[in-house]
């Protein structure tokens, strides 16, 4: 089982660093104007997306067998929660795709301004999701 929580903490934590660079990524495309820059830029967040949605596949795969296997968090509050949470995460993640084919398009109407608060969502997921897990209020 610890093979598991060490693999699921080294995914997670690896999805994460896509989740917070991303957006940033979008920050520098929302101001760019120079056509090879973007271009640059975009290429850039694609390979990103791609490699980050890698890496969630086996952190979700690897929670779920930690939570129905294991039966960590087994009928607590905290982890319904924390659950709740890696949906909102998921969402996010989806949501950054359908930005990024927004810029694909020449579509973006949003403010690099817009972008850095957007880039600011996934640390208060991370926040919440690590004190649920650690601290386990709710128990």
């Amino acid at each position: 089982m610890l093979w598991i929580k060490a693999l699921h903490i080294v995914f997670i934590s690896s999805w994460f660093a896509g989740l917070f660079y991303l957006p940033r990524i979008f920050v520098n495309l929302a101001m760019e104007t120079d056509a090879a820059a973007n271009q640059r830029l975009m290429l850039m967040a694609q390979k990103l997306y791609r490699f980050m949605t890698i890496l969630m596949i086996p952190a979700l795969v690897l929670g779920l067998i930690l939570w129905l296997y294991y039966g960590i968090g087994k009928d607590s509050v905290w982890m319904h929660l924390k659950v709740a949470l890696v949906f909102v995460l998921i969402g996010y993640h989806h949501f950054c795709r359908r930005l990024l084919r927004q810029f694909e398009r020449g579509e973006n109407t949003r403010s690099h301004i817009w972008y850095r608060w957007f880039n600011e969502l996934p640390v208060l997921g991370m926040f919440a999701v690590v004190i649920l897990v650690v601290v386990k209020p709710f128990n």
